[in-house]
């Protein structure tokens, strides 16, 4: 029988980290929580300057992988989930990409080292303090030339897309961000009109914390057609799992 054993440091990390996975899927603002999580992704960021090869992405997922499972655990992805996702991008083969929460840039990473040439990735970033640490992530990782890192609230940006970046449509569109703007985002891209017919969305946390309202969403309407996969929540055995759903027009 396998027994986990877990020092007064990575305990606390962890309570941390779980407090601040789901306050970020609130609108109440704690500073105080906010400050010590920006702490937590300087640590991150000196692990992957420590351990990480720059210019070598795979390099710098294993370091931060290593770092939330050895030291602090983190609200990414994370690599069992990761997978999914890069399997999920391997197979659309996008052009576009949107990215609904940035966070330490580590899913950033994981998409943007399996685009093919040219392709553009936008990721949105609420937090100003995460936005500094993702783009030294990125850049460490060499993968900036390929990656638009926008700062600001997803709402507010989504409209702005085509006349920004000029994107007309997005291929793929992976949902990362406050899980309450999950539903309301999505219908907010189709009413701008940059979902195509075959769009991919993939949204993570589906189970924990949860989205409820999104998942009978997709699931329920004509729209979509969707496939859930299961896994577990980043860097445990609880289970959580990916959403894909295919925008049918």
């Amino acid at each position: 029988v396998a027994v986990l054993v877990l020092t007064a440091e990575t305990a606390s990390s962890i309570i941390l980290s779980m407090k601040m996975f789901y306050f970020l899927n609130s609108t109440t603002h704690l500073p105080d929580l906010l400050e010590k999580c920006v702490f937590f992704l300087q640590r991150l960021l000196g692990a992957v300057q420590k351990n990480a090869t720059r210019g070598d992405p795979r390099s710098v997922v294993q370091a931060i992988d290593q770092f939330c499972r050895q030291k602090e655990w983190a609200m990414n992805v994370g690599d069992e989930k990761g997978c999914i996702l890069d399997s999920v991008v391997s197979e659309v083969n996008p052009a576009t990409v949107l990215e609904l929460g940035t966070y330490c840039g580590y899913s950033t990473v994981r998409i943007a080292s399996r685009l093919p040439p040219h392709a553009k990735l936008i990721t949105l970033e609420f937090n100003p303090d995460f936005a500094v640490v993702a783009r030294q992530v990125i850049a460490w990782a060499g993968v900036e030339d390929k990656v638009h890192l926008v700062e600001g609230a997803s709402g507010d940006w989504i409209p702005k897309m085509t006349e920004q970046f000029g994107v007309k449509t997005f291929d793929l569109v992976f949902l990362d961000h406050w899980k309450d703007r999950y539903l309301p985002d999505t219908k907010l891209m189709e009413e701008c009109g940059l979902l195509r017919k075959g769009s991919i969305l993939l949204a993570d946390n589906v189970i924990c914390p949860g989205t409820p309202d999104y998942l009978e969403y997709v699931r329920s309407s004509a729209r979509y057609e969707s496939q859930y996969f299961k896994s577990h929540l980043e860097y445990t055995k609880v289970e959580d799992g990916l959403e894909k759903s295919v925008f049918l027009g």
